[in-house]
């Protein structure tokens, strides 16, 4: 018979970390209260969350590996780069990406990508609660279902 392992929503408890950027902030700390709150109505107590604010989305990693070498189970990772006129997006888009998923596998636990890489303001504004819904409450029901299914891997 085939095992199957999902995200059933149990064992979910432990502390979380969030790590959010500070530029672009009227879009990230929507993300910020999008998350929190999704992290709150799943069973998560506010007292097990740690929000550390960085400068930017280049320090996102930096923080996220600190959080990561603690006892927290999951660290989401939430920013909002927007294309200017130069292509300097592009280089901090791929190489956080890439950081964060080097961060997950070295130290096996969810590290999450809620950065939003966007071409204007108004798509930044759809991600953040508007018609497109909220990055940040996706990205930490990510954290929760990867929580759940790590756990369930190492208990079979």
């Amino acid at each position: 018979m085939v095992q199957e392992i999902n995200a059933n929503g149990d064992n979910i408890q432990g502390k979380y970390g969030i790590v959010v950027s500070k530029y672009n902030d009227s879009i990230t700390f929507r993300l910020l209260e999008g998350a929190i709150r999704t992290l709150t109505d799943a069973g998560v107590s506010e007292d097990d969350l740690v929000v550390v604010k960085v400068p930017g989305a280049w320090e996102l990693p930096v923080a996220a590996q600190r959080l990561a070498k603690t006892d927290l189970v999951a660290v989401l990772c939430l920013g909002a780069v927007i294309k200017g006129e130069t292509t300097h997006d592009q280089y901090i888009n791929q190489q956080v990406s890439h950081s964060l998923g080097q961060l997950a596998i070295q130290y096996g636990k969810p590290v999450l990508f809620g950065l939003l890489t966007c071409n204007n303001m108004e798509q930044a504004i759809h991600r953040a609660g508007g018609n497109v819904g909220n990055k940040g409450e996706e990205c930490a029901q990510a954290a929760l279902e990867m929580v759940s299914v790590l756990r369930q891997i190492d208990e079979s």
